[in-house]
């Protein structure tokens, strides 16, 4: 009589590719730069910095005075960074010399989040002080304030065709998640459903949904025709704070207070793979380019990147690899 095969579930925690040691503070944001061989980091130490993938060296650095640098986000082009500061103010950066190109003001408190439009042309920012600024990026002046009647905006961003801005942050009602006509600042929908702020959103490249993730530990998606909530995705047990979407739309990224990130099936809702374990709580996510290296930022004053490809090859879900025709890189 033969025995029933014995399965054996591999529970080896996966291993990250590098730790980029040298803030002194937490890191706040990182995102990937043009070529594939570097990424920024931003953090409380009032700093951005380089670093180099393959060695995992600390490469270059930029100095924003005594300013914790709270986001940045690269402009299209990729020769251009904008970072937001303690102090509210909005920094435009030049990547070849490091070098600070201009100084935007009006915001009253801590610039949470940053976003490029599709054209390179302006630049979205959310504020602690309650609103969402879009800022024209050759004269520095803002072209639109958005008062969102939220007590901190935690989060803004750009639908992918530029015609939207979706906004999230801290509120007493259940009004936490807002959408507004990008050109008028009129308010076109309010998202009802998470008990607690909402920290990070992000459209998927096609544009029919909205994603986002909350202090209330879950990640929810929303259709943006009819603006009502199509599914939660439970698996963190603290504050989800940051969440990206792969360049060809099939993966979702998040980051947790719980110490992980965790890859998600966005054909179905379902986790891929185990939790990308951290010594401390994880508070950004980002893909590169090609969406095969993801790059985490962590309260152990680090950051981390982790093989993509590898995670879902071994998940036996290779499908998820092949590029979309909505393919672009996403922001948050």
């Amino acid at each position: 009589m033969s025995l029933p095969a014995i399965v054996i579930e591999d529970t080896r925690p996966i291993k990250p590719c590098q730790r980029l040691e040298g803030h002194t503070r937490l890191v706040r944001d990182v995102i990937h730069l043009p070529g594939g061989q570097q990424i920024m980091t931003c953090s409380m130490d009032g700093s951005l910095g380089v670093w180099n993938l393959q060695t995992g060296k600390h490469i270059a650095n930029c100095q924003d005075g005594e300013n914790a640098v709270h986001s940045i986000a690269l402009s299209v082009d990729g020769k251009k960074v904008v970072s937001g500061s303690y102090d509210g103010s909005v920094k435009l950066w030049n990547m070849e010399t490091g070098k600070v190109l201009a100084k935007w003001t009006g915001h009253t408190s801590t610039v949470r989040s940053l976003c490029w439009n599709r054209d390179g042309e302006q630049v979205l920012s959310a504020s602690w002080d309650g609103t969402a600024r879009v800022w024209d990026v050759e004269t520095g002046k803002t072209i639109l304030e958005i008062n969102t009647g939220l007590h901190e905006v935690y989060t803004a961003t750009f639908s992918p065709d530029s015609t939207l801005i979706a906004t999230g942050g801290h509120s007493f009602l259940d009004e936490r998640i807002k959408t507004w006509d990008a050109n008028t600042g009129k308010l076109v929908a309010i998202l009802k459903g998470h008990s607690r702020s909402v920290n990070c959103l992000a459209w998927t490249v096609d544009g029919t949904t909205l994603i986002s993730g909350s202090f209330d530990s879950t990640i929810r998606t929303w259709n943006t025709s009819t603006w009502q909530q199509l599914a939660a995705l439970t698996g963190h047990t603290d504050s989800v704070y940051g969440i990206a979407i792969s360049p060809n739309g099939h993966i979702l990224a998040s980051a947790s207070w719980d110490k992980t990130a965790r890859l998600w099936n966005l054909k179905n809702g379902q986790p891929i793979g185990l939790p990308l374990q951290h010594p401390g709580s994880v508070i950004c996510v980002s893909f590169s380019t090609y969406g095969t290296l993801l790059a985490t930022a962590c309260g152990d004053k680090n950051a981390y990147t982790w093989n993509v490809s590898e995670i879902i090859k071994e998940a036996g879900l290779n499908e998820l690899l092949v590029s979309c025709p909505f393919s672009s890189q996403s922001t948050n």
